[in-house]
């Protein structure tokens, strides 16, 4: 979506805001209203958010979810006020598209104290809820949210799955057997992403196991940046005759490759 140029300066009254939240059809003309709304980041529209997080109506709470999650722009405006609230809506609510807006604004907050919560719904029948609750999740490093996003890299659904990874290879410095054990059962994901994610991680925290997984991979049709990254920080001589291959055709990143291939020499 193209909606930088009018976060900050849209001309719109909160009124007008508001309404184009809760009436707009299009996504991007709804999301465009809720950066507006986050950059104002006011009293006003905090307790008007807020008022929509206790609606009878799921799509209203959602939307004031959505607001909360971002209220104001580089410095977060009532920060603590806001999770409150989301903290007592993952309690109460059970419509899932209010739990995936809520899991999502938690996830802006960085608020250690929901992690409790947040981990209840690794096992939601709704695939974009458990998705939010690995966004939700990602970047800490305690017990419970890592044994959740361990659960979650093994989700039947590719993008959960995807990202779960993600947050355990590249979103936290915690290395650990477990997490090891967990990204090597990715690299024989049948989704690409999944499988490059864990390879990052992998190669991030050293792993030999990276080795004849990158192999497959660099030897492959189709070749993704992850991939190379990965290559880079692993920095094997076993991948240089592989990568020097992909100089004949490989133009996604070419200098990434020569890093690549620099660091596998030595």
């Amino acid at each position: 979506m193209t909606i930088e140029p009018y976060r900050n300066n849209d001309p719109r009254t909160v009124d007008e805001l508001f309404n184009a939240t809760l009436s707009e059809s299009d996504e991007e003309s709804v999301w465009t209203a809720v950066c507006a709304l986050h950059w104002r980041g006011t009293r006003e529209v905090f307790q008007r958010a807020a008022e929509l997080c206790v609606s009878q109506c799921s799509h209203e709470r959602a939307v004031g979810a959505d607001i909360l999650g971002q209220l104001g722009v580089h410095e977060r405006s009532f920060p603590d006020e806001s999770t409150k609230l989301l903290r007592s809506m993952l309690k109460i609510d059970e419509e899932a598209d209010v739990l995936d807006s809520v899991l999502i604004a938690l996830s802006h907050h960085h608020d250690l104290s929901a992690v409790p919560i947040v981990v209840r719904f690794s096992k939601h029948s709704d695939p974009d809820v458990r998705r939010a609750t690995v966004f939700a999740l990602t970047g800490y490093e305690t017990q419970q949210a890592i044994e959740c996003l361990l659960s979650l890299s093994n989700d039947p659904i590719p993008n959960v799955r995807d990202w779960a990874t993600f947050a355990l290879g590249t979103q936290i410095e915690l290395d650990t057997p477990e997490i090891r054990d967990a990204l090597a059962d990715r690299l024989r994901d049948p989704d690409i992403d999944t499988r490059a994610e864990a390879l990052v991680g992998l190669a991030y925290r050293k792993d030999g196991r990276t080795i004849d997984a990158m192999k497959k991979e660099l030897s492959s049709a189709s070749v993704g940046t992850l991939v190379i990254e990965a290559a880079e920080l692993i920095a094997s001589n076993e991948l240089h005759s592989h990568l020097i291959a992909l100089r004949k055709w490989w133009d996604v990143d070419p200098e990434l490759l020569e890093r690549a291939i620099s660091v596998s020499q030595s």
